[in-house]
């Protein structure tokens, strides 16, 4: 028969709790187990540096280089001397040398008795003692000349003698002649002192009249304006020239006068020319400066 169950007996439930060192896991820490904190380091931040102060002092302009305005002139004459002749006409064209523009021009004929080169100008006396305003056009051709950095003219050793006798206005700024002081580009196949026309042509400018003041400031004015490298040719111009020799035998006679200098003028029994230090150093004879007859620190080019 079976035996009846002792009802003294632990049940397994209770063996187990029971059962010494038994403890109940916690579920968390078998999952994640649980990471010691590390204490945070306090490094110091680096601070950014600070920005240049800006200064609100505007840098100075820089000095343009060469004449910036040219007030182009031509003149029409009685005769050749100033002592016995006058001044008929005067032509100007002020011209900005940045902007390659005219920004203003003014002709005006002064009054004399006589014109003894009529032949040559066309400008019968008669017509310069019409009456017309010419000394509004002095006027206007002194304002020209307060705002021009340079007067530049086309044989300006004529022209500049003219000035400063009977109501034209003496001047005292820089002299340019575009004929003697200016090198003009080799490709353009110019004689050494060309004239108003030949320069003309040269630079596709049109010619249809000639001998009057203000037409021959105009071509030279469009010249200018189709000339790429006319800063360059200003400031060679512009600087210092003396009156040299040039020491050449008479069967060498015809490179002075490729060169440009001139027989019996204004030195008599001479090839001379006015150059620049810079432009003697490009020569391919010698000369000596007329300055100094004593010393004729006479100069080859290399």
């Amino acid at each position: 028969m079976p035996q009846p169950l002792d009802s003294s007996a632990a049940s397994p439930v209770e063996s187990r709790a029971e059962a010494p060192g038994w403890e109940q896991a916690d579920l968390l820490s078998l999952a994640a187990p649980t990471v010691p904190k590390q204490p945070v380091s306090k490094q110091p931040v680096p601070q950014q540096p600070e920005p240049a102060p800006v200064s609100l002092v505007p840098a100075a302009p820089t000095a343009p280089a060469g004449p910036q305005r040219l007030l182009i002139l031509d003149t029409e004459t009685t005769g050749l001397d100033p002592e016995h002749h006058h001044c008929i006409e005067v032509g100007a064209v002020l011209f900005d040398v940045p902007h390659r523009a005219v920004l203003s021009q003014v002709s005006f004929l002064l009054p004399c008795e006589r014109n003894d080169a009529e032949a040559i100008n066309g400008i019968a006396a008669a017509v310069s003692r019409l009456p017309q305003p010419w000394n509004a056009g002095l006027a206007c051709f002194a304002a020209l000349l307060e705002s021009a950095d340079v007067v530049l003219a086309h044989n300006a050793a004529f022209d500049r003698q003219w000035f400063g006798h009977g109501p034209l206005p003496g001047i005292n700024k820089p002299w340019l002649c575009s004929m003697e002081d200016l090198r003009w580009p080799a490709e353009r196949q110019l004689r050494p002192n060309p004239s108003v026309r030949d320069l003309a042509l040269a630079y596709g400018v049109p010619v249809w009249a000639a001998h009057r003041a203000l037409t021959d400031c105009i071509y030279l004015a469009q010249v200018f304006e189709r000339c790429a490298e006319l800063e360059q040719l200003l400031a060679e111009g512009l600087e210092p020239r003396r009156l040299y020799r040039a020491r050449v035998s008479y069967e060498e006679r015809h490179r002075a006068r490729e060169a440009g200098f001139r027989w019996n003028d204004p030195v008599s029994g001479a090839w001379t020319r006015r150059l620049s230090e810079r432009e003697v150093e490009r020569l391919g004879f010698p000369v000596v400066p007329l300055e100094d007859p004593q010393e004729p620190h006479e100069r080859r080019s290399a």
